[in-house]
């Protein structure tokens, strides 16, 4: 009896986007549209000669509205199911997926160090910081990270990489995906992880987004040979078998742009029988509610479901919401230090009548304890944004979006323009807050599986501790 094909692209526990959510997204590539349009407006009465504008205006294009966008449109037109190719953060097919492998995490890891391939860093602030320092000052860097791709809606286990002239701008690399369990290549055949191996031949902008990033060699087949034969060479007992003509449509450009060819085939690598499966490594954990086995790297670290650590735009988002309680608190002094510039907007006097010591006392003390108020309410807002609480997220989206919206109500209706002086810092705020929270990698930490606490099996179920 023949086993059926189990078509997974997404784990088994995702949560699909709500309306909400949705909403929120789309909102932000808007407002992002929006921001930008508003940037260039502006640069005419800046004037072009400023180069620090045009490093703006390149930065909100290159790494705000073009990623939104493209994530929009390729929800609507890139195929949700396994074609051969990776996808990047953007939702733009990355590289083709060229390697197929039989094993173990451990067996991988141990075969991949036996033949002289290094295990790639996390992308995080300081790895990202090293690399782009070593890729301009050309010094080495043989655990520099690479970037993000996604396959079976996660992001890659782990890479091992091979630096190439002492610098991270070239390197052999290879991202590897274990499979969901029960998933089979199409044709019925089940493997135990995919693997994507391209090199990188220099550094340069992406076609599509204008972002710095790696450009990879067009040949990827010549890559893939070279991930193949060194594995098959660091351990005879590794046995290859071939499927050709696998996976050849979709295949053009990858996702910064770089031209790609391949004959289509899909080398199989079984490790099943390899002895070098590396010793020093702790037991697989397997915890309850998993879908798989998490298994530890030799770096201590552990490759399985990058949902669990807090994404670069979760912490991004809980510091522009801490930001608005920064400006409240600031708002708070300037109302009790410049009490009389404040107290004609906080006071209307009766007609004919003047503005009495007491009551602008009053209106003052009553505006500065709400405006505290509202500034401790954000830093407990940010706070839980921070820890990754979803329905804070929500509710600071919420706020954002409810202020965006009122601006350009504003503004569609003949109100005050926006300009750098008055309202154009708290938009810019408001919509990097909404780009950031609404970002699928701060949606999936949000939404991420937790753990309950684990139960004393010493002591009897429903019996409170003493």
């Amino acid at each position: 009896m023949t086993k059926a094909a189990v078509e997974v692209t997404a784990p088994a526990d995702a949560v699909p986007y709500s309306l909400l959510d949705t909403i929120f997204f789309v909102v932000g590539g808007v407002a992002a549209v929006w921001l930008t349009s508003l940037l260039l407006e502006l640069s005419f009465q800046w004037g072009w000669g400023q180069v620090w504008f045009i490093f703006v205006f390149w930065a909100l294009l290159a790494y705000l509205v073009l990623p939104r966008l493209h994530r929009i449109l390729t929800r609507l037109y890139v195929p949700d199911y396994f074609i051969g190719r990776a996808r990047t953060s953007d939702g733009l097919l990355g590289d083709p997926v060229n390697v197929a492998l039989l094993g173990s995490g451990p067996q991988v890891h141990g075969v991949m160090q036996a033949a002289g391939w290094t295990l790639a860093d996390d992308v995080t602030l300081a790895s990202s910081r090293r690399i782009v320092s070593s890729t301009l000052l050309r010094r080495s860097y043989l655990e520099a990270p690479v970037s993000p791709l996604f396959l079976f809606g996660r992001q890659q286990d782990f890479a091992y990489q091979q630096e190439v002239d002492g610098t991270p701008g070239k390197r052999h690399h290879v991202r590897f995906w274990r499979c969901p369990p029960g998933w089979l290549l199409p044709g019925g055949l089940a493997v135990d992880w995919l693997a994507a191996g391209t090199y990188d031949r220099s550094v340069g902008l992406s076609l599509f987004t204008l972002q710095i990033t790696h450009k990879i060699a067009q040949n990827t087949d010549a890559e893939r040979d070279h991930v193949v034969g060194a594995i098959t060479q660091a351990d005879p007992a590794a046995e290859l078998r071939v499927i050709r003509d696998f996976s050849t449509g979709y295949h053009a450009r990858n996702g910064g742009g770089d031209t790609i060819t391949t004959d289509g085939d899909l080398p199989i690598v079984d490790l099943r029988q390899t002895a070098a499966a590396l010793a020093a490594l702790p037991p697989t954990d397997t915890s309850p509610g998993d879908t798989s086995p998490t298994e530890t790297t030799p770096g201590g670290r552990l490759p399985g479901d990058s949902r669990n650590r807090r994404p670069a735009p979760t912490i991004v988002g809980a510091i522009f919401v801490g930001a608005r309680a920064v400006a409240a608190v600031l708002l708070a002094i300037s109302t009790v230090v410049f009490r009389d510039a404040h107290v004609g907007s906080l006071v209307r006097p009766a007609t004919g009548l003047g503005i009495t010591e007491a009551q602008a006392e009053v209106a003052v003390s009553i505006a500065t304890v709400l405006v505290l108020i509202f500034a401790l309410a954000y830093v407990l807002l940010a706070w839980f944004v921070f820890l990754g609480r979803n329905w804070a997220r929500t509710l600071a989206m919420a706020l954002s979006t409810g202020a965006i919206c009122i601006q350009a109500f504003d503004v569609l209706h003949g109100g005050p323009d926006i300009t750098l002086v008055s309202n154009l810092p708290g938009l810019t705020l408001d919509i990097l807050l909404l780009l950031a929270l609404s970002s699928k990698r701060a949606r999936d930490y949000a939404l991420r599986p937790r753990k309950e606490p684990k139960r004393d099996s010493s002591r009897p179920a429903g019996r409170a501790p003493l």
